[in-house]
């Protein structure tokens, strides 16, 4: 499971280098920063706090474009694949 938030956390980096409006940046840096806490901690992310960055992700893809948007696009997926194998509390 963690290799999908590994992924998604790759995709989000190259996603921002890509990206020309800052604001799109920050958000993709701070998603791909939490992704890669959960990758090298040993607690999966509650399914509250991991919704809030997928919406995130969902308002950064309205604003973002060309490589930017697919790569966040990317992201978003594999993070939403992540997302159903979450247990639940």
């Amino acid at each position: 499971m963690t290799d999908q938030l590994e992924q998604a956390r790759d995709d989000l980096e190259q996603a921002a280098k890509a990206a020309t409006d800052d604001d799109v940046r920050d958000d993709l840096h701070e998603t791909a920063d939490a992704f890669d806490e959960y990758v090298t901690s040993e607690q999966n992310p509650d399914h509250a706090v991991f919704d809030a960055h997928l919406n995130t992700l969902r308002q950064a893809r309205e604003r973002a474009s060309g490589d930017t948007k697919a790569r966040l696009e990317n992201a978003l997926e594999t993070a939403e694949s992540y997302r159903t194998d979450i247990e639940q509390a």
